[in-house]
């Protein structure tokens, strides 16, 4: 008996050790991400900016976004279904002060790319490479063959498991999901890795420059704005792009640490 319980003690502690080397190591709201091949080893944000994080970075160096010195940003206008270029829009009123003020639990947007490089510098981060957001896209594992972060369909007992537009774009939203516009960060779960909106909500600016856009850059992880059957920008893999000086009330980011 005394060998079986040793021999079985052996067994539980392997077990446990299993048990916490797949475990998400997760440090002052980033999650560690192992590298495979080319890429190495990194830390991503548990979820996009919120508003209430770029607050703290504004309120902290005076930083004013292009999208403030310009004086307007790309808005999307539900009733029209077309977009336009709007005056006075903001990270704070991305839609206009008549549309009310930007939640603080919801993605930043309305911030262009040297927006978010901006607020990376601060952070003492950076943005993310388009191969790291798409590991994680892929819960870590490069071999990962289903469509989305969380699985294979738009549901999950019933629930939706991503902030996407419903209905048919761009003249209806039937808002199933019960967001038109962002939604709060981790609302819809997080997947394997323990990382929130990978897929909807908003797309995320990436440090790449556009292979198929001279002088854009990458984004991933499409928005409420994407309709599967139009643009099914967040299946993984799924990818747009802006110039580095646009700013959009779809678009927000995430930042990224080396190991």
């Amino acid at each position: 008996m005394k060998h079986l319980s040793g021999f079985l003690s052996v067994i539980f502690s392997v077990f446990l050790l299993a048990a916490c080397q797949n475990k998400p190591v997760e440090k002052d709201g980033m999650v560690l991400i192992n590298g495979h091949d080319d890429i190495k080893s990194y830390w991503l944000d548990v979820s996009p900016v919120t508003v209430a994080q770029f607050d703290k970075f504004v309120k902290a160096t005076g930083y004013q976004t292009e999208a403030e010195k310009f004086g307007d940003g790309g808005v999307f206008d539900f009733n029209l279904g077309v977009w336009k270029l709007q005056k006075g829009v903001t990270w704070q009123y991305p839609f206009g002060q008549d549309s009310g003020a930007a939640k603080p639990d919801h993605p930043v947007t309305m911030v262009s790319w040297n927006d978010a490089v901006a607020y990376c510098k601060w952070a003492g981060k950076r943005l993310p490479t388009s191969e790291e957001f798409i590991l994680a896209e892929k819960n870590g594992h490069p071999d990962y063959d289903k469509t989305y972060t969380w699985g294979q369909d738009f549901k999950e007992n019933g629930v939706y498991k991503a902030n996407f537009w419903q209905g048919s774009f761009p003249g209806k939203n039937t808002v199933d999901d019960g967001y038109l516009t962002t939604s709060p960060v981790g609302h819809f779960g997080k997947n394997e890795l323990g990382i929130s909106d990978l897929g909807g909500n908003v797309w995320q600016w990436c440090q790449d420059d556009s292979d198929e856009r001279q002088g854009e850059k990458v984004q991933r992880g499409g928005s409420y704005l994407c309709d599967p059957s139009v643009c099914h920008g967040f299946k993984v893999g799924g990818i747009a792009s802006s110039s580095p000086e646009t700013s959009l009330v779809h678009v927000g980011f995430r930042a990224a640490r080396d190991e």
